[in-house]
């Protein structure tokens, strides 16, 4: 493989409770990220998915702060920039240009009192690097754009957020976000809150743009079936970690983490007998009192006293020349196993079968 467009290593970020006070939200995170690749990031809500997301991009709120490790990116220019020591101005650049974000919740993303050709032309403006952006430019660009995900520009660009509807926003948020063609998006939960018709349209138009504008995708999701069907590799986090990454295909027919496994094995089939789900026991540690050792070992069926003593670290499985190599931080990883139900409803996913409904 060539250079990675996205390396994260050793990464971890923490948030201020107090004065002199912070909880560890994401630790120790080592990441390779490909050109054209989608990756999915998956697991319970508090796990650290959005926190990771939005470090990516050092859009990080202002109690939040990356503690420790270097995040550096392949520029267009075919240079590498470490973005944590960027500087304010290079990092304004940086952002929409080189890479870009796709919120959580397209309501709460867009100002609610300006036009969305406002947020066109805000953008275009103040991130491209060296362009000047006439009027008439940011209505073309953005006009084109809107065309892409299925919008009719002349009614969304003089239209406020609260009169688009729900999958309107997404597409017109998603269309923002490529507006000055960055080589890597990040999605957070971008189905979230929308019909099952309307997330069909918004995966089937990712699938679309991704063809058309080449971009590398990071994508945030609780939703397997998505994760799935839109991801070339899959990362698995809890308390914090990354403890299982892999192809779409290792991870979901043949997982090596016990808490891998308990998600595949909890999603309900859509086809065939309907059995009892299989959830996790227990509930996720607080980040202010983690267990020792693997922080699963509480709930784990496979746990043993090695497990509780020292952090398990990510230890390579497979090694593939895509750059998808399955690893995992599990002692026991030889003995876990799917149940078949959720490996036949996840396969069909993964052939790029769509579900029956």
């Amino acid at each position: 493989m060539s250079d990675p467009i996205l390396s994260v290593r050793d990464l971890s970020i923490a948030y201020r409770t107090g004065r002199k006070e912070s909880v560890t939200a994401v630790s120790g995170i080592d990441l390779d990220l490909y050109e054209g690749q989608s990756l999915a990031l998956v697991g319970e809500s508090g796990c650290g998915k959005t926190t990771l997301g939005l470090g990516l991009l050092r859009l990080l709120p202002n109690l939040g702060e990356i503690t420790s490790g270097s995040l550096t990116y392949r520029l267009k220019d075919g240079s590498r920039a470490d973005l944590l020591q960027m500087k304010k101005e290079p990092l304004r650049r940086f952002r929409w240009n080189e890479a870009a974000m796709v919120f959580q919740g397209a309501m709460n993303a867009f100002n609610p009192v300006i036009r969305i050709f406002d947020h066109f032309a805000d953008t275009l403006r103040d991130h491209a690097d060296g362009k000047k952006w006439t009027k008439a430019a940011v209505e073309a660009r953005a006009g084109e754009l809107l065309e892409t995900v299925r919008l009719d520009p002349d009614r969304v660009l003089q239209s406020y957020p609260h009169e688009l509807s729900g999958g309107m926003k997404q597409r017109a948020l998603i269309a923002l976000a490529i507006a000055l063609d960055p080589q890597v998006l990040v999605l957070d939960e971008p189905t979230t809150a929308l019909d099952l018709l309307t997330q069909r349209s918004i995966v089937q138009q990712l699938h679309e743009l991704r063809k058309k504008f080449g971009f590398t995708m990071v994508f945030i999701t609780h939703d397997l079936g998505l994760a799935a069907e839109l991801a070339d590799r899959v990362a698995t986090m809890y308390a914090g970690r990354i403890i299982e990454t892999g192809s779409a295909r290792d991870i979901f027919y043949d997982p090596k983490h016990p808490y891998t496994a308990g998600l595949i094995n909890a999603v309900m089939p859509v086809k065939g007998d309907r059995p009892a789900l299989e959830s996790i026991p227990g509930y996720p540690p607080s980040l202010k009192a983690m267990p020792d050792g693997c922080a699963f070992n509480p709930r784990c069926a496979f746990a043993t006293d090695a497990c509780k003593q020292d952090r398990v670290p990510l230890s390579l499985l497979t090694e593939r020349p895509s750059g998808m190599d399955h690893s995992v931080a599990c002692l026991h990883h030889d003995q876990v196993r799917l149940a078949r139900s959720a490996t036949d409803q996840l396969a069909s996913f993964v052939e790029g079968e769509s579900a029956n409904v």
